[in-house]
């Protein structure tokens, strides 16, 4: 690390909090963990850490974060969901990486192969996102029985993935029944993993009894998902509204609270690197967009935009005290106003501690799925103060 710029990761927290998930809602056979996007931005050395909590599948996005994947585990099954090239079959198999299978066109193409040895494949089926996957259940089952007879392929799954949470609407329903509509012909006795949640499905929906699976995404990361109702009277009356609303719309039941005990592992830290006196009337930084009302102290932070610093935040943590940024924040760098309490080299909280994930979010006017993924890999990530080396 050759400046005092980097994400801090706790590794154990990650464990644990698969733990907690597990001992909430025990009744999954497969625990996916969703470490697509760089493990959404921690990095792929924590694979092992997710492994410990309970995780005993992964999903990624591509064949290339799949082989990242690898790197760090040789054994722990990665289905990967995007659709990958037949060419690179042959690597699938060598590196023991599930594929997806979506539409009719690769289905074919997957017949037409002559496989060395067994290839792992996932069924997708499009319930109404119009993203990837089968629609229509006559091709469906002509896909399902053609690969079930192929001689190196072993169909171990099938899924989908819902468009809506369900909470606030009635789209969630409609999805679940074209699921079920979809298998409802098909022997899922011979299918090892059903699987159509993801972290918001996990907490807000009952497990229906034909699925096993459960893809676990941001929740892993520390975001239970929960929407409280408050206390007291206002709760009451909120659950009122609420009831009022689920019988109205017959939305099926939901569940809105949770009691998960997480923890986010992220914490984004740098230094002072400079400190500088500025005279009343002086500008500071691009397009002289900060004049200085007053004599004032400033310090230079070695972190700007290129590092994923949001042009929406507005202040940095110091000794456990709120110090404003100033100007424009930089490709590279960052100004804020200081005080004399702040020395040269004092460690810099971006958000972690003080500033939670959440809380930053909202201040990027985005979300934690956003922020995470938006902190580069120029910036290292320390695992218990200890850098790993990609």
């Amino acid at each position: 690390m050759y400046r005092n710029t980097y994400v801090s990761i706790k590794p154990e927290i990650l464990t644990n909090n698969i733990k907690e998930i597990k001992k909430h809602y025990p009744n999954y056979q497969y625990y996916i963990g969703v470490v697509k996007g760089n493990a959404y931005g921690h990095g792929d050395y924590i694979v092992n850490d997710l492994i410990k909590g309970g995780v005993n599948y992964l999903a990624v996005s591509s064949l290339e974060e799949a082989l990242s994947i690898r790197k760090w585990n040789e054994t722990i099954p990665i289905l990967c969901l995007e659709v990958i090239p037949i060419s690179y079959l042959e690597e699938c198999i060598r590196q023991h990486i599930t594929i997806t299978v979506e539409s009719f066109s690769y289905y074919q193409e997957l017949k037409r192969e002559k496989l060395s040895k067994k290839l792992k494949v996932h069924i997708k089926l499009d319930t109404g996102m119009n993203r990837l996957g089968f629609k229509e259940k006559e091709e469906f089952e002509t896909v399902f029985y053609g690969l079930q007879q192929e001689k190196n392929i072993e169909v171990e799954g099938i899924y989908t993935h819902f468009a809506t949470q369900g909470v606030h609407d009635i789209y969630w329903d409609r999805q679940y029944q074209k699921f079920q509509f979809l298998l409802k012909d098909i022997d899922l006795t011979s299918v090892k993993i059903i699987h159509m949640g993801r972290s918001l499905t996990l907490v807000n929906h009952d497990k229906p009894d034909f699925v096993n699976g459960i893809r676990l995404g941001i929740i892993m990361y520390g975001f239970n998902q929960s929407i409280s109702f408050g206390r007291g009277i206002k709760r009451k009356l909120r659950l009122i509204k609420r009831n009022c609303y689920l019988k109205k719309t017959q939305i099926s039941k939901t569940h809105l609270e949770n009691h998960l005990a997480l923890q986010t592992a992220f914490s984004l830290y740098t230094e002072v690197m400079s400190i500088k006196q500025v005279k009343r009337g002086e500008v500071i930084g691009y397009r002289a967009s900060y004049q200085a009302k007053d004599d004032m102290t400033i310090a230079i932070l070695p972190i700007g935009y290129a590092d994923g610093m949001s042009l929406d935040f507005k202040e940095v943590i110091i000794h456990g005290k709120k110090y404003p940024i100033i100007g424009e924040i930089c490709m590279d760098m960052t100004i804020i106003q200081i005080d004399d309490s702040v020395s040269l080299h004092d460690k810099v909280e971006i958000f972690g501690d003080t500033i939670s994930v959440k809380e930053a979010a909202l201040k990027k006017k985005s979300n934690a799925y956003q922020l995470l993924l938006s902190i580069t890999n120029r910036v290292p990530r320390i695992y218990d103060e200890k850098e790993i080396k990609y």
